[in-house]
Order: structure tokens, then C-alpha cells, then sequence
């Protein structure tokens, strides 16, 4: 495993009504749930193949017996605060801890691979920031080779704007961006995917 590269995943517990709301108002919370745990296998599944100090960043409490094996994930609690703050906080600790490469990715794609996540640590040799940008106006990926904590500052999160507002702050460093995907957030994302709808039409 790599000691100066580290991935972090941030993640909620899948509990019924409190993951996919905006999927769940499309598909319903049984299915939205079900969809979230296919998501959740997925993200385990590809982060770890990646070569970096794998860590599990929970929302609200760390889970032990769950999908996330505890000998290959590094568990952790998200901070209070909305999404910028919790990432910066992530981020400052594992630069603090010694990493050179940082690289973060949620849990709501299913297009997401181990060779994309392996060349945002490829483009950070080259690059400050790597940012995988999503269909929606996000991000689905940030990675850093170094703490940028104004990244995370004045972003409308969870609109349309937030990579456009982060590319702004940023506009003094070299910047990478990755193809661009899609996270699965309304029943239309699902729908794209084969297993999805097969959940959905069950």
C-alpha cells in the first residue's frame, strides 16, 4: 500500500428514509435503499483495488460489522457542519498525518472505476487539484497534493454552481479535470443502468 497516498470515502449508513430522499421521492424509500446498498457494494469494491491508506469517513457514528472491512478501511466520523466544512477537516488531517496525494470520492456513482481514481493520483504529479466533475454541476471526485482550504469556502453546495464556484477559487493553480460522470440521484440516473432498473421494475 502506498504510505504517501490516501483515499477518503464519504458515506452514510444505509438506513430506510435517510439515504437517496430525492431518489426515494421518484422510486420510493424501499427502493431507494436497495439502490444505495448496490451503490455502497460498488464504492467498496473499487476503493479497495486502489493503492493509498483507505479511510471511511461515517456521517453522525463509525459502524463496525458493516460492507466496509475494518482491516482494510480506516474508519472515521464526518464533523458537524455542512459538506465543505466536513471535507476540509478531512483533508487539513490527512495532509497534517503526512500524505502527499489526497483524494476523495462520495458513494452515489456507479460509473466510477479503480482507473480513474489510480489517474487523479497520476494527475497530481503534474496538477495541484484534480477534480472529476459530475453531470449535475458538482463534483463526484477532489484530489490535492497539498491543503487548499479555499476550495471549501463561499460554494453553494448541492446546487449546480458548486464546481464552477470551486474552479474560481482555484483559478491560481493548475488544475486537472477527469471525465465527466453522472451520480445517481433521481430515478432518471438510475434508470440508465441496467441493475438499477431492474431494482427499480422488481
Amino acid at each position: 500500500m502506498s504510505k504517501n497516498k490516501s483515499l477518503l470515502i464519504f458515506t452514510r449508513k444505509p438506513e430506510k428514509g435517510k439515504v437517496k430522499t430525492r431518489l426515494a421521492k421518484g422510486v420510493g424509500k424501499d427502493k431507494a435503499l436497495q439502490i444505495y446498498i448496490h451503490l455502497l457494494k460498488h464504492s467498496v469494491k473499487i476503493s479497495s483495488q486502489v493503492n493509498a491508506n483507505r479511510q471511511v469517513w461515517y456521517t453522525n457514528s463509525i459502524e463496525v460489522n458493516d460492507l466496509w472491512n475494518g482491516t482494510i478501511f480506516e474508519k472515521h466520523v464526518q464533523p458537524d457542519g455542512d459538506l465543505g466544512l466536513k471535507m476540509k477537516f478531512a483533508f487539513e488531517l490527512n495532509f497534517k498525518q503526512g500524505y502527499q496525494k489526497v483524494v476523495i470520492i462520495g458513494t452515489d456513482l456507479l460509473d466510477l472505476d479503480k482507473e480513474t481514481v489510480e489517474k487523479a493520483y497520476q494527475l497530481l504529479d503534474e496538477n495541484d487539484v484534480v477534480f472529476g466533475p459530475a453531470e449535475d454541476g458538482g463534483y463526484y471526485l477532489l484530489g490535492m497534493r497539498y491543503f487548499m482550504p479555499e476550495v471549501f469556502m463561499d460554494i453553494d453546495w448541492s446546487t449546480e454552481k458548486v464546481l464552477q464556484q470551486s474552479l474560481k477559487q482555484l483559478s491560481q493553480k493548475k488544475v486537472a479535470l477527469l471525465e465527466e460522470k453522472n451520480d445517481i440521484d433521481f430515478k432518471e440516473d438510475a434508470l440508465r443502468h441496467s441493475k438499477l432498473k431492474a431494482i427499480i421494475d422488481q
